[in-house]
Formats: structure tokens, C-alpha cells, sequence
């Protein structure tokens, strides 16, 4: 089931770009949070919209003003990780067999979020 906050970043990124294909990827549980947590995500956009957004750094500050309250330093989102590409750009890399894969691993952070929860 999806989060408030999974919830919350969907309705965003639908009202904003009307994307053809929209992926909003809770990786939390690959960090060291508390289980259940929404504090870690990956959003996949495909969107007509980025057609005048030509470099990735453009349609990333796009998303990111989408949800900057969010993305906030007083935000629940702790990490975002954006793949903003046109319909022609997405259909070109699925047809290479190009995945987005999940997120790297955890690598420790910098100890300021919840720990998880050890039983």
C-alpha cells in the first residue's frame, strides 16, 4: 500500500506534467529508517512536458519545484531520485532493453534520520 507521502508526490507530478507513464518508487527500506518509513524515493516521469526542459538538470529542478515542500529541509523527504524524460527519450531506451533500476544501497548516511527499527 502507498504512503501519504507516496500518495502526495503522485497527485503532484499528475497535476503538474500529465505524464504518459508515472513511477513513484518508495526505496526507504533501503536505508537505515524505521520500517514504513517514506522518506526515500525514486520518481519516474515521462512527460510531453519536459520537451523544452533539453538538459536533465532542467527537468530535475522542474520535479524538484513541483515538490519542493516536500524535498524541504523540514520535509519528509529525505532523498529524491528523478528520472524526467520525454515519451520519444523513454520509448528509445525501453527499446534497448534499458531499465531504471532501484537506487544504490544505503551506504550509512549521515546519522540524522530515525534509525531502524531492530527487534
Amino acid at each position: 500500500a502507498k504512503g501519504p507521502v507516496s500518495e502526495a508526490i503522485a497527485e503532484k507530478l499528475t497535476s503538474a506534467f500529465s505524464p504518459v507513464h508515472l513511477e513513484v518508487r518508495n526505496e526507504s527500506h533501503m536505508h537505515n529508517v524505521p520500517t514504513g518509513s517514506e522518506t526515500h524515493f525514486k520518481v519516474i516521469v515521462i512527460s510531453d512536458k519536459f520537451k523544452d526542459a533539453r538538459t536533465p538538470i532542467k527537468r530535475h529542478r522542474l520535479v524538484n519545484d513541483t515538490l519542493k515542500e516536500e524535498v524541504a529541509a523540514d520535509g519528509p523527504v529525505h532523498a529524491l531520485s528523478i528520472v524526467a524524460m520525454t515519451p520519444e527519450k523513454w520509448q528509445a531506451k525501453l527499446e534497448k532493453g534499458e531499465a531504471v533500476g532501484p537506487s544504490p544501497n544505503c551506504r550509512g548516511g549521515d546519522g540524522s534520520l530515525p534509525k531502524r527499527n531492530e527487534a
